[in-house]
């Protein structure tokens, strides 16, 4: 089954290739992530990157600053949220994600997504995924370097450390409803089929990354590829038994829900500035723009919080801070402070709307707005990100935004927003229904009722 999905979405990707080479110029963007086809093209060209210690370091400590955005951030901020009986099955599905994605990603995922087999044989199939040659890193010893200097063991490690976060924020809309073993076998699935081609499509040398998307450290492989998932997980696995519309589920523990924001915003700067994989200018202005926009988003939501509800929240403030965060991920490498002044401004707005709004009307049950932050949030970033691109940043030859006159960038972040809202959904729905048609995804009614920690895991969380 696994071989014939991936078959089929090879064959709709090299469509989509198609479609965006008739549409758009195939070139790369100024802002492409450096990966292994630049490293190809050095060679190519005699020259041998040599050891940088400062960029390595940099890179080190960027990669242990993007751990921390999953354990523990993620399972702070997602089990905080949850009720009381279902925290240790939030942090155990976290758990499975990191060890079992790292594991992944070291056997075939890095190859699929930054491998240049099919590309250098010919394939077709190189715009749509890497290949097996760096599979189990073959080929890849402490000496190999990537173009800024760096060991490629350690770009192994620092995108892995994306591939982790990535389905970790799709729980937060199946919160408290889902068997863990559903739950393992679609996750396990979902990286290989929706991630890692993904990442290649974006990063990798794929038809998206070709037409020149801007995706500076992951708006569409990581917040709209897990937003738009979760939020086909929401509607089909349905509402918990007590969901009613405006009677919202109270955090237990807004406290956890604090300190997983805390650990999301540090660790955001290491996903951003790290992202140009060298300690230079770039570096500073991501590492500025994510923290003013995150600031900007959670004032602004605190603010709509205590216009709406006559109550600023600890809450509120913390879910505007991830907009924000989330916004400004895929224009990080392109947008200066104005841009990320409104990103900042103007994401905060629609999150908002979509939690507060949209997600009563239509009655869909994404218990933590998973798919109504990040989500949302990395649609509006994609987009935002072809309008406030400029060359004050991306330099004479870069890429600019409509503000400054280039509409052709941003009707490019719009095809590729489109293109990843549909594959995600289409992968995710083929994908639950073939888990749940082979093992089951949705706990029993009792289950549900008394919790997941006790009947899942056999453990409370406090004693």
């Amino acid at each position: 089954m696994t071989s014939y999905i991936v078959s089929v979405f090879s064959k709709i990707g090299m469509m989509a290739a198609v479609v965006a080479a008739s549409l758009f110029p195939t070139s790369l963007s100024a802002q492409d992530v450096a990966g292994a086809a630049d490293a190809a093209e050095l060679a190519l060209a005699g020259e041998t990157p040599v050891l940088d210690s400062g960029n390595t370091a940099w890179l080190i400590v960027a990669t242990v600053l993007v751990l921390l955005m999953s354990i523990p951030g993620i399972a702070l901020f997602y089990g905080g949220l949850v009720r009381q009986k279902n925290v240790l099955s939030v942090i155990m599905q976290t758990m499975f994600i990191v060890g079992v994605v790292s594991i992944l990603w070291v056997a075939f995922g890095y190859s699929w997504a930054f491998g240049t087999g099919f590309m250098e044989s010919g394939n077709p199939l190189g715009a749509v995924i890497g290949g097996f040659d760096k599979a189990f890193l073959y080929g890849i010893t402490i000496d190999t370097m990537m173009p800024s200097g760096i060991p490629e063991l350690t770009f192994v490690m620092f995108q892995c450390m994306f591939a982790l976060i990535t389905p970790a924020l799709i729980l937060g809309a199946f919160a408290e409803r889902i068997k863990f073993s559903g739950y393992t076998v679609f996750i396990v699935l979902w990286v290989i089929l929706a991630y890692f081609p993904m990442a290649h499509w974006v990063w990798g040398g794929g038809f998206l990354q070709r037409m020149g998307a801007i995706d500076f450290a992951g708006g569409t492989v990581v917040h709209i590829n897990a937003g738009i998932s979760a939020l086909v997980m929401a509607i089909m696995l349905g509402k918990r038994e007590d969901y009613r519309i405006g009677h919202p589920v109270i955090p237990h523990n807004v406290a956890f829900v604090f300190m997983g924001t805390s650990f999301l915003w540090l660790g955001w700067f290491g996903f951003n500035a790290g992202s140009g994989l060298a300690a230079d200018g770039l570096a500073a202005n991501a590492f500025l723009v994510t923290h003013v926009a995150t600031a900007v988003a959670a004032v602004t939501w605190m603010a709509m919080d205590w216009i709406c509800n006559k109550k600023p929240t600890t809450v509120g403030a913390c879910t505007g801070a991830v907009a924000g965060l989330v916004a400004i991920t895929p224009a990080a490498g392109t947008v200066d402070l104005l841009g990320a002044f409104c990103i900042g401004l103007i994401t905060p707005v629609v999150c908002f709307f979509m939690v507060a709004v949209i997600k009563p009307k239509f009655k869909y049950d994404d218990a933590l707005d998973a798919f109504g932050v990040h989500g949302m949030g990395g649609i509006v970033g994609s987009v935002l990100t072809g309008i406030f691109a400029t060359r004050y940043i991306t330099g004479e030859d870069g890429v600019q935004g409509a503000l400054y006159g280039d509409w052709h960038q941003l009707w490019v972040q719009i095809f590729t927003t489109l293109v990843s809202i549909v594959f995600s959904a289409v992968v995710t729905y083929v994908l639950y229904k073939a888990v749940d048609k082979l093992i089951g995804i949705r706990v029993d009614k009792r289950v549900e009722e008394e919790g997941l920690d006790i009947y899942e895991h056999g453990e409370t969380a406090y004693n």
